[in-house]
């Protein structure tokens, strides 16, 4: 039957055992089978099947058997859901790198300077407020655009990944954590507050900006733009909290007022890190390079069902055969 399937595009006339058992065979294959159906004599097939596909007008014993329902009489549903779903799971991946490594590196950085202060960096309630702005700014990721590359391919929860992608660019934010705590000790020559002050600002514009790079592995707004409620959001934060050692608020948190050079410095330091960021990521994909699908289809499949399907489909092996149909 493997024989068979492989030279054949259309089965008739076939019993419901017969359409289970072609499925069964041509996931032995090593191909992802999906099965549309709306009979009780489908019911078989269905259930075998990666994924079952009926409608909303189809006995009970087929719906019971399908994964997907279909409330309308349309296969673009489908490609509608898969290219959601991984818009979703990408957006979701760029918050947990972004928080994994950001978080990582300021507790590197906390560790690194109560080894040589003799007061704490920064105050608890401070540690709060700098998590809440920028949490805030985060909130705006779900309407983030995601790159095409990342809505052709499948994507898979991968731990390991995310744990290098930590340890790599953790440490990125800590060398210019260090810098600020130069600047502030030596050049500024800062007291307990305004040390605070000048790391609560530093270590809030950076790890809030860092997601412009962190959210594509392109060059950021030029060949991947971000959306613009997460460039507000982002903006936004910053000015907050580059605004807040100047309120009336700044004494009640533990603020003070910072030196006009510490802004140039610290316009500085953002636009080596975000330059130093994009250099990393050259080397960390470099080591584990991604493939990207390019737009492919089946011989004798119609020209606009092949477009269709290359928004969410990796490109085909030259010796790909036709998978058969049936009913």
């Amino acid at each position: 039957l493997r024989a068979a399937i492989a030279h054949t595009t259309v089965f008739a006339r076939v019993s419901p055992q017969h359409k289970a058992r072609i499925v069964r065979v041509q996931r032995t294959t090593g191909h992802d089978v999906a099965f549309l159906g709306d009979g009780v004599n489908d019911a078989l097939a269905l259930h075998a099947a990666d994924v079952g596909i009926s409608v909303d007008s189809a006995t009970d014993v087929a719906k019971d058997a399908a994964d997907v329902i279909l409330l309308e009489k349309d296969l673009d549903v489908l490609a509608d859901g898969v290219v959601g779903g991984r818009r979703i799971f990408a957006n979701t991946i760029k918050y947990v790198l972004m928080g994994t490594s950001s978080n990582f590196g300021n507790m590197f950085s906390a560790a690194g300077a109560s080894l040589f202060l003799g007061f704490l960096p920064m105050l608890p309630s401070q540690i709060l407020l700098n998590n809440l702005l920028y949490d805030t700014s985060q909130l705006a990721i779900p309407t983030d655009r995601v790159d095409e590359a990342q809505l052709r391919r499948p994507s898979h929860w991968d731990i390991r990944f995310i744990r290098r992608f930590m340890i790599f660019f953790g440490p990125l934010s800590s060398v210019f954590d260090f810098a600020t705590f130069g600047v502030m000790l030596w050049v500024f020559h800062s007291g307990p507050a305004q040390f605070r002050t000048g790391w609560f600002v530093e270590s809030l514009a950076t790890q809030t900006l860092v997601i412009f790079a962190i959210r594509t592995r392109r060059i950021p707004f030029w060949r991947s733009h971000p959306s613009l409620p997460l460039t507000l959001a982002a903006l936004g934060v910053v000015s907050v909290g580059v605004l807040l050692p100047a309120t009336p608020l700044a004494a009640r948190l533990g603020f003070q007022p910072l030196p006009l050079g510490f802004f140039v410095a610290l316009v500085a330091m953002v636009i080596c890190y975000l330059a130093l960021i994009e250099v990393g990521k050259r080397i960390f994909y470099r080591w584990r390079p991604t493939p990207i699908a390019e737009p492919g289809g089946a011989v004798g499949h119609s020209r606009l069902l092949r477009r269709r399907a290359a928004r969410f489909s990796t490109a085909l092996r030259p010796d790909h055969r036709p998978r058969p149909v049936g009913r």
